[in-house]
């Protein structure tokens, strides 16, 4: 059950925080134009949600940092790698593999030096403007989406590795819908 979850932890994570972000700006919209109606104003003006932007752009934030795991996981983060491809094979091995370890370290050292600033964070009592969140807890996307990162780059090396394959995003793929079936034309019944 845990490795289901954490196979998908970035999806779960991006589509709560994804799903939360619209609920709210589209509340946040929907107030700013229904307090006008006369007859709402008395329910509606006293709702302060001046906080809402703040909260989207920590959401958002959030799914940026879990987004880049979920990137290398599947193998739509950005790379390069057209000079690569045209190497021998073990020359191509090799250099895919340190490149694997240079993402792997670099995510690291990013998350313990997020870590560190997180920590330092928590020794003070500063809050975010609008929300008075404590701060450590806004930045603590960074070690966390790094690490996460990380450990993703380490998997995918091993994977790459032990079976020379390395995940990669079909974009004519639709998930969901079966291989070989045929489109449905507009207007035709299914």
């Amino acid at each position: 059950m845990f490795l289901r979850i954490l196979d998908r932890l970035e999806e779960i994570i991006i589509a709560t925080l994804m799903g939360a972000a619209t609920g709210l700006t589209f509340i946040t919209v929907a107030h700013r134009f229904l307090v006008d109606v006369p007859w709402l104003y008395p329910y509606l003006f006293g709702i302060n949600l001046a906080w809402s932007q703040e909260l989207c752009i920590y959401m958002f934030i959030w799914m940026a940092k879990f987004g880049a795991a979920y990137g290398v996981r599947t193998g739509i983060h950005v790379g390069v790698d057209v000079l690569i491809n045209r190497l021998q094979d073990p020359w191509r091995k090799r250099l895919i593999l340190f490149g694997l370890f240079g993402g792997a370290v670099f995510t690291a050292i990013v998350g313990t030096m997020g870590a560190k600033f997180v920590l330092a964070l928590m020794q003070t009592d500063q809050v975010s403007p609008d929300l008075e969140l404590p701060s450590w807890l806004v930045y603590a996307c960074i070690p966390l989406g790094s690490y996460l990162m990380c450990f993703r780059f380490l998997q995918v090396m091993w994977a790459y590795y032990r079976t020379g394959e390395l995940p990669h995003h079909d974009a004519a793929h639709v998930e969901g819908l079966e291989e070989g079936s045929a489109p449905i034309a507009l207007g035709e019944a299914r």
